[in-house]
């Protein structure tokens, strides 16, 4: 089977977010398992908030572009998800919505039709983000894409990781790398 390419990040902008830690040691999981991870930081794309006046007057923003290009270029998604006030993050909700957007010539929801995504979280709370994961499943699966029943949330993130950004716990660590397997096993199958 073909090596999928997989996209990781987190729905986080903060330098020391646990979210990014998440999805780094998602992302060394899904290597392991096979797969070609690409590990982006959304801080590195600054996006305007979405806005269609904007869009009508300038276009897609640069950022959205190489954001969607990044999304185009891979089968998998990896998303590790900050819980906000028991939601998703803005920034990750923005930049969805900018790469939802069409441009000429393209197909609707072209970046996420047929894509496969697996859902991380880390939270200091004791569900570990868990309820904004809903909202992203709700929202990724109305966009088309194919999200896997199983996710994962670290719940005491503030005492969940390592020095190194590894996660002490050997279950929590065991359980991203199941879902990062899932993801790459299933993605292979969808590419071949």
């Amino acid at each position: 089977m073909p090596s999928p390419k997989i996209l990781a990040f987190a729905g986080s902008l903060r330098r020391d977010s646990f979210n990014k830690k998440l999805a780094r040691v998602a992302a060394d999981a899904a290597r392991a398992a096979g797969a070609e991870v690409t590990l982006i930081d959304l801080r590195d794309l600054p996006m305007p908030i979405y806005d269609g006046d904007l869009e009508a007057a300038e276009g897609i923003p640069p950022n959205a572009k190489r954001f969607k290009e990044l999304l185009l270029a891979h089968r998998g998604l990896l998303i590790s998800s900050p819980e906000y006030n028991s939601s998703i993050s803005s920034v990750l909700k923005n930049a969805i919505d900018w790469a939802s957007r069409q441009e000429k010539g393209e197909a609707p929801l072209a970046c996420f039709e047929g894509k496969i995504a697996g859902l991380l979280a880390a939270s200091p709370g004791a569900l570990g983000g868990l309820r904004g994961l809903v909202t992203v499943r709700s929202i990724l699966s109305n966009i088309r894409v194919l999200v896997l029943p199983e996710q994962v949330a670290v719940t005491k993130a503030h005492e969940a990781f390592g020095p190194d950004g590894k996660l002490l716990d050997p279950k929590q660590n065991a359980s991203v790398e199941s879902l990062a397997k899932k993801l790459v096993a299933v993605a292979a199958k969808l590419s071949a």
